[in-house]
């Protein structure tokens, strides 16, 4: 990635920030992006690279990231949407309409707006590009708890596919990651915090443990380079085997 131009947005902690790292380790200009000010501008500092507090579910806010951007480093070669957020833990029945629509918006909208902008940047600028698009295994396993985020994450799935079809005479290669469970800050204080959560989530996980920040980083550099130049409109799960387990498996305490 060499000489290479990238957004990575929600990159003030934990995979955002994995692939941030990443990607200037492997050589790329990068803008990183959230609404948390203290905790990016920390990233921005250890990482000695630019960053924009932008709302990405905010067509304005976008534009200005964009913009911004292409102002510092005069193009854009990559994206990542990486913003995200969960929805309450609530049974179908009682999800409410607004939580339906901020995780809606977080998650399926904001990668929308933000693909449909650096793909006309890409497209002015020439030379092709990549979109990476977060998705998640809730995309096509369920769990009953997590309406919103599972249809939004499945929207996501779609619309990395459309974009790719549509995008691709323009050399522009849209994918998507669909991680497992990724121990974060967040699942670290949460789900990894209390071990019946933990034993519940291995015991479906064949690889018996949970995965890495650095590991969906690993990814998206494959994503963003040559190394998969005839690859696009696909997602790719890196679950530890989750998808593919029909019955739970005993965990090591």
């Amino acid at each position: 990635m060499q000489g290479k131009t990238a957004i990575v947005t929600g990159a003030a902690k934990g995979i955002g920030t994995a692939i941030a790292a990443r990607f200037v380790a492997e050589g790329a200009n990068v803008m990183l992006n959230d609404i948390d000010e203290k905790a990016l501008s920390k990233v921005a500092s250890k990482l000695s690279m630019p960053f924009c507090i932008a709302d990405v579910t905010v067509k304005d806010d976008v534009l200005r990231l964009v913009k911004q951007t292409v102002g510092k480093f005069g193009r854009i070669d990559c994206l990542v949407s990486n913003v995200g957020g969960h929805n309450k833990l609530v049974q179908f029945i009682d999800v409410e309409e607004e939580d339906f629509d901020r995780v809606i918006r977080l998650n399926l909208k904001s990668q929308f707006l933000c693909g449909q902008a650096v793909a006309r940047q890409m497209i002015a600028q020439g030379g092709g590009g990549t979109i990476i698009n977060m998705s998640s295994i809730n995309a096509r396993i369920a769990i009953p708890t997590l309406t919103p985020y599972a249809v939004a994450k499945a929207g996501s799935t779609q619309l990395t596919n459309v974009m790719a079809i549509s995008l691709g005479k323009h050399n522009i290669r849209v994918n998507a990651i669909g991680p497992g469970t990724i121990l974060d800050e967040e699942r670290m204080e949460t789900i990894f915090g209390r071990a019946d959560l933990k034993n519940r989530i291995l015991s479906r996980t064949p690889l018996g443990r949970p995965g890495k920040p650095e590991e969906i980083a690993s990814v998206a550099v494959f994503l963003a380079t040559d190394d998969s130049s005839y690859l696009t409109g696909q997602t790719i799960y890196p679950d530890g085997g989750r998808m593919g387990l029909n019955l739970t498996l005993p965990v090591d305490e």
